[in-house]
């Protein structure tokens, strides 16, 4: 067989298991570990063996491709009366902008997946699960193949959509805003679709073909947050569901991922550091797994197959280099701007931060992936380092208008997260465009912990090393109000999950940098959560936190920085956190021992303060039901700039004006 000289990195980028929203709506969630990697480690091919050499290859099944908007309040886009036609000649972005202004308040919906299989486009449309002609797509001309409602769950999404190989069934796994089970509903495809089953609290799912053409279909079983079990199921005549495979080790989950041409389907066990990867043939599923690699602590491997062979993607040896194009070194200004008048330091590159545009169809608002500014050609993308305690130099991403005078006079919103090896998240918000359009400064600062500078980038900020991103965050806020940005009584942190850890901190350590932070589902009682191992994701997450139970090391440590243990009596920024009754990520008992500690602190701190002394307010919002992270709250939105602008003593009518665009009230 020829071998290959070249490796097609771009492949393999979009091979590694990307599961949607999981990224956005479950911060913590180990589904989404896997695809902070891809560009960041080396790359080996291995050849098949002469027995997997010589399987024919099946066809491609269904691929995710780019998703679709939609409400399931609104069954038909609505055609909005008295619309006049924009002229041929005007610019894109300039009718973008005049269908903001003339377009009626718009939800910010869920993006939701499409999938293509053949000659149809399956999405969802309303409540209904449909599939229409590829060329008809765009059309409103598709046949109803599923009714969400049918599962009596309230305003139901799809998150996932895989079609067997031969279109005889499509499954797709449904949940909804307030609760991390998914069922799995599999339909029959006739000439009168048909739920042939339905399978609760399922997490990843592939179809593959057996020997005899019959559909086989592989989900794994979550309970508590972990995914421990994998079953098989077929349908018809010939129906039967079974275990397949029991993960032993607590501490490890599993997720199941088709390769991209459809070959094999793997079998993916890993915790936070560690995987091992089980290889099944897609053309005899009932056959033993093949085992890739036995786990070996700290060595992560992904596989993916193209051309009879193997791609291993693995941490192990010199991390790949990922090269930035043009566009994304240094930093990106308004048009009008020559870069070589920018004054500030520019810091090494780093993975750009996704930019997106908007596009109008059909009377909804799409987000369109770009490289454009993601406020418009009026602000200005900086990109700056600071110099940390120890040396190290911290990239910054700020966001502020270009027309912007004397900046030090703005307020400035400071984004941070630092675990996990995750990117800190810049992608488009509505209320962040609002913001800066009002004259914010926004600030999202890649500390250690995270995955921006690769692998080491995250080992330098967890364990015995987490006090790392404190000080990093400290040096990148200290850097901005040196460099003429804001200053700290106009200056608000925010921060989600586990970033909830450094802003509490934060607080705690040097409160004055500070007028007021907005936590969501934060992260704040580490030493007492990880202690308690009847938690869902404990011993998931011992390699991020260590172990305080059995090493005196880790306990210590963890006391160091832990925000509800270093709650003191002093003068605190005012904090809005928003929390939710049922989130089994973040124990909402921590976040409420937390904020009632923090109460008794500052009121024991005013005792000592004269008459003129203004105590900070404390607001903990519980949403009812929930998940960990409610991202398209409206209610939650608009309570939290509510806050930030009530702290800082500035007008919020313009902001709520401009949020309509986006959001219905």
């Amino acid at each position: 067989m020829q071998q290959k000289t070249k490796l097609f990195l771009q492949v393999l980028k979009y091979s590694i298991p990307h599961l949607g929203k999981c990224m956005q709506k479950q911060p913590l969630n180990h589904c989404n570990f896997a695809d902070h990697y891809y560009n960041r480690i080396k790359l080996k091919k291995y050849h098949l063996t002469k027995y997997l050499q010589n399987k024919p290859k099946i066809s491609e099944l269904a691929r995710n491709i780019p998703s679709r908007s939609f409400s399931c309040k609104d069954l038909q886009p609505v055609k909005q009366e008295n619309e006049k036609p924009l002229p041929e000649n005007m610019d894109a972005f300039e009718k973008v902008r005049a269908r903001l202004e003339t377009q009626p308040q718009e939800e910010y919906e869920i993006i939701n997946v499409e999938v293509k299989h053949g000659g149809f486009v399956y999405y969802q449309e309303g409540c209904c699960l449909v599939r229409s002609k590829d060329e008809e797509a765009d059309n409103d001309n598709y046949e109803v193949l599923f009714n969400l409602e049918e599962l009596k769950l309230d305003q139901p999404f799809i998150d996932c959509i895989r079609v067997a190989p031969d279109e005889k069934y499509v499954a797709a796994k449904i949940r909804t805003e307030d609760s991390e089970a998914s069922t799995c509903v599999v339909i029959k495809l006739s000439d009168q679709p048909v739920m042939e089953a339905s399978f609760p609290n399922v997490s990843s799912f592939e179809w593959v073909k057996d020997e005899e053409d019959e559909d086989v279909l592989f989900y794994t079983f979550q309970r508590n947050l972990r995914c421990n079990d994998v079953y098989r199921a077929t349908f018809g005549d010939n129906k039967r569901n079974e275990r397949f495979y029991t993960e032993k080790d607590p501490s490890y989950f599993v997720f199941l991922y088709l390769t991209k041409d459809s070959r094999f389907l793997t079998m993916n066990i890993m915790n936070k550091m560690t995987s091992e990867v089980w290889l099944i043939d897609g053309l005899s599923p009932w056959d033993p797994p093949v085992l890739i690699q036995k786990r070996i602590h700290g060595v992560l491997y992904y596989v993916e197959h193209r051309d009879d062979e193997l791609y291993i993607l693995t941490n192990v040896g010199e991390p790949t280099e990922f090269k930035l194009p043009p566009w994304a070194c240094g930093f990106i200004m308004d048009t009008n701007s020559d870069p070589k008048n920018c004054p500030f330091q520019l810091c090494s590159p780093i993975r750009p931060p996704k930019y997106y545009t908007y596009k109008f169809a059909e009377g909804k608002l799409f987000e369109e992936t770009g490289h454009e500014d993601p406020i418009t050609k009026t602000s200005r993308v900086l990109r700056l380092e600071a110099k940390s305690k120890d040396g190290k130099l911290v990239p910054m991403t700020i966001f502020h208008k270009t027309d912007s005078e004397d900046l030090q006079k703005k307020p400035l919103l400071v984004h941070v997260y630092g675990a996990y090896g995750m990117d800190l998240k810049m992608n488009f918000r509505p209320e962040r465009r609002v913001l800066v359009d009002d004259g914010w400064i926004l600030a999202y600062c890649h500390v250690r912990g995270g995955g921006e500078l690769g692998l080491q980038w995250h080992a330098d900020g967890r364990l015995t090393k987490k006090l790392n991103g404190l000080a990093d965050l400290e040096a990148c806020i200290k850097t901005l109000h040196g460099q003429g940005f804001s200053q700290p009584s106009l200056t608000t942190l925010t921060a989600f999950s586990a970033g909830g850890v450094l802003a509490g901190a934060l607080c705690n350590s040097n409160p004055q940098l500070l007028r007021a932070v907005t936590l969501e589902a934060p992260f704040l009682d580490v030493l007492n959560t990880m202690m308690d191992t009847t938690l869902p994701l404990t011993l998931e997450e011992l390699e991020e936190w260590g172990n305080p139970s059995s090493d005196e090391k880790y306990k210590n440590y963890i006391k160091r920085y832990c925000p509800y243990q270093n709650i003191k009596p002093q003068h605190y920024p005012s904090i809005h956190i928003t929390a939710y009754e049922n989130d089994e990520r973040v124990p909402l008992k921590g976040i409420v021992s937390y904020t009632e500690k923090l109460k008794e602190a500052i009121m024991e701190h005013t005792k000592g303060t004269g008459e003129g002394y203004q105590a900070p307010n404390i607001i903990l919002d519980i949403q009812p039901g929930g998940n960990h992270v409610i991202e398209d709250s409206h209610k939650k939105i608009t309570a939290q700039i509510k806050f930030l602008y009530e702290e800082l003593g500035l007008d919020s009518t313009s902001v709520f004006e401009d949020l309509k665009k986006y959001l219905k009230f």
